[in-house]
This record gives structure tokens, sequence and C-alpha cells, in this order.
């Protein structure tokens, strides 16, 4: 399984501007077949903080959601909202097995 964990900091107003906007990006993603979970998270003494926590089957499952008209949409969207840079961290899903996401 191939997980990213993004990093998100929006600007001061646009908190729920960024939900609405990533919660259309979140049901596009989820609706994908290589797609196992997209959570949206928010931290909670820092509203203009959240993360994406994004599961899927593969690395090239994920390559084709961010070529999904969704995820370009989104990404333009929320282009200005960014405080700064998404921050992206991949990583290789260790427990459970591969065969238990499902």
């Amino acid at each position: 399984m191939f997980v990213l964990c993004v990093n998100v900091w929006v600007k001061p107003g646009h908190e729920e501007e960024f939900v609405a906007a990533t919660r259309l990006n979140h049901l596009g993603t989820r609706a994908e077949p290589g797609n196992l979970r997209f959570d949206v998270l928010g931290k909670i003494d820092e509203p203009g903080r959240f993360m994406l926590y994004e599961v899927y089957m593969s690395q090239e499952d994920f390559a084709s959601h961010q070529r999904t008209p969704h995820y370009l949409g989104w990404k333009e969207k929320v282009a200005g909202w960014m405080e700064r840079p998404r921050e992206g961290v991949r990583h290789s899903s260790i427990f459970p097995a591969d065969e238990d996401w499902r």
C-alpha cells in the first residue's frame, strides 16, 4: 500500500471554504478504484491546520488520482488559501498487511 500524509496550513478566514472544497475532493477520491482511504483531519488547537491521510493500493493509483478532474479542480481552488505550501510525506504501510486493507 502507498500512504500519503499531507500537512496543510490554511490562511485565517478560509477554513470553512477549504473544508467545503476538500469534501468534494474526498468524495471523488473515495470513488476511485485504487483509493482505500481519504481522511481529512483538523488540528484541535489550530483551526487552519489540517492533515489529509490518503491510502492507495499503489503509487500508480496515486499518480492516477493526481490526474482526476476533482483533484485538479481542488488543487486550483485551494491554492490561494494556503498559508504555506502543502507538505506531502510518502509512506509504505507496514501494518495492516496489504491483504487486510479491504
